[in-house]
């Protein structure tokens, strides 16, 4: 009796599997440029401040709205604003942002605004160092008899000069910070008040060092 020989074909070598690495755990960055540079309690500090924010900006078209629509967009309220070109051969511009919010805010719109292409240099002036902040206004009054002369009155003890003046009416030219200017707003408003034009403030860091450090 014949006993065949089972004949094993030629396989594949089995593979063994590599074990899987643990898949990496991502870390979410923070959206703030000033994470880790503010302290945690100031940031969580939930008084409201005002801070004037100096932009250095590209000089062109478009480049204000941007900014605008940042700061608004994220409903950041905008108490001023001034813009101006500062340098003519460098095509470059100045923005002065007044607004108030939180700590946490504040930290936010400087963060945002630094990733912003034409923006070069942001710097907050309350919270960098001392600062020069001035105002300008023209506020018409409008009023006679004893009310015109105390209103005059006022107005000289606020420096404020006389820019237009009728047999009715007068226009007051008013500079200094804002605080000044909303006090000399309130006295007029009994003695005849009628229109405020206002600047806005623009504002720049005392001593010998620029915006650009």
């Amino acid at each position: 009796m014949m006993v065949k020989k089972s004949l094993k074909k030629p396989g594949r070598k089995a593979v063994t599997a590599k074990p899987k690495r643990p898949a990496k755990t991502k870390v979410a960055q923070s959206s703030n440029l000033y994470e880790g540079m503010v302290p945690v309690a100031r940031l969580k500090d939930k008084d409201i401040y005002r801070h004037v924010i100096a932009l250095l900006v590209d000089n062109e078209a478009g480049v204000l709205a941007r900014v605008i629509g940042l700061i608004s967009g994220r409903g950041y309220n905008i108490e001023s604003l001034t813009v101006s070109e500062v340098d003519e051969g460098k095509h470059l511009s100045r923005i002065n942002v007044t607004t108030s919010g939180t700590r946490q805010v504040i930290e936010q719109v400087k963060a945002q605004l630094g990733r912003l292409v034409p923006v070069h240099t942001v710097r907050d002036l309350t919270d960098d160092g001392p600062s020069v902040a001035r105002e300008l206004a023209l506020i018409k009054v409008v009023g006679v008899g004893e009310k015109r002369v105390e209103a005059l009155r006022i107005g000289d003890i606020f420096r404020a000069n006389v820019v237009d003046s009728s047999t009715k009416s007068f226009v007051f030219e008013v500079i200094g910070t804002t605080e000044k200017v909303d006090a000399f707003i309130d006295l007029m408003r009994p003695l005849g008040l009628l229109e405020v034009s206002r600047t806005g403030v623009a504002a720049i860091a005392r001593g010998a060092e620029g915006i650009e450090g």
